[in-house]
């Protein structure tokens, strides 16, 4: 029997497999009791009976976030269920083809979960958070999201939405008694490679991180505050110079006149 304290109720969205189902495990020994959502109800059954096993509660809620009617589901349990005290926002989807030769139906159905669905969960729980002045919000984008050249644009650019999505979060939620983290990992040992088309074995090993060691590294960062948690990254000084860059820029990015370089 699990005896740690109740921390409350974790809402895991692509829980059934890969970073979801890890975090489910570890965020049980940390005194969660979870929701697990995801697309394959069988395999969430088969994390959610690991959990109760460690004596945590856990309930199944199977659906596709690519389909508005399920992820309100998950929205509406957001909103009104008040055990909630963590949302790890981890579903999505992958594509590693070029533009052009990309199924363009298949990359709007990511779009839908990447971006949509993410917008309209993180949205809830932030609301939900703010009502009851706590919570804790993660949201899992990829280092692409800083690395616009490689992969497929849309897949990077969904990534970017969500890391740049988090930073205003936390601009917006200060004070208000939400953590906020987004969690950006490089190449991870999961199902997503291939299901993108690209199977993880094809990848050179040294850039590919088991998914216990990066979900470790993401809890580490959230213990020690962190809002951008890079599990890869040597240095933090180097993302700690990328954001300073980006703070230089800011002032001169809306002004009255158009810079000299563009006058005759």
């Amino acid at each position: 029997m699990n005896t740690q304290a109740s921390q409350g109720t974790a809402l895991i969205t692509g829980a059934s497999s890969g970073i979801g189902a890890v975090y489910a495990e570890r965020l049980a020994r940390r005194g969660y009791d979870l929701i697990l959502a995801g697309r394959d109800a069988a395999r969430l059954e088969a994390v959610a009976s690991k959990v109760r096993a460690a004596g945590r509660a856990a309930q199944i809620i199977p659906g596709d976030l690519s389909s508005k009617a399920d992820t309100k589901v998950i929205e509406t349990r957001l909103l009104t269920d008040g055990s909630i005290s963590l949302f790890l926002n981890n579903a999505g989807q992958a594509a590693t083809t070029p533009l052009i030769e990309s199924d363009i139906n298949k990359l709007e159905q990511m779009l839908e979960v990447n971006v949509l669905a993410f917008t309209r969960l993180v949205a809830a729980a932030a609301k939900a958070f703010v009502q009851r002045g706590r919570g804790i919000i993660v949201n899992v984008a990829s280092a692409v999201a800083l690395a616009p050249e490689l992969l497929n644009g849309a897949y990077n650019g969904s990534k970017a939405y969500v890391l740049n999505f988090t930073q205003s979060m936390q601009n917006e939620l200060a004070g208000k008694g939400v953590q906020v983290q987004a969690v950006l990992p490089g190449a991870v040992g999961t199902e997503l490679w291939a299901r993108s088309g690209l199977p993880v074995e094809q990848l050179p090993k040294e850039i590919v991180m088991p998914v216990d060691e990066v979900v470790d590294a993401a809890l580490a960062g959230l213990d020690q505050g962190e809002l951008v948690t890079i599990p890869s990254l040597p240095d933090i000084q180097s993302w700690d110079r990328f954001l300073a860059a980006r703070k230089v820029l800011q002032p001169n990015l809306s002004r009255a006149k158009a810079a000299s370089r563009y006058r005759h």
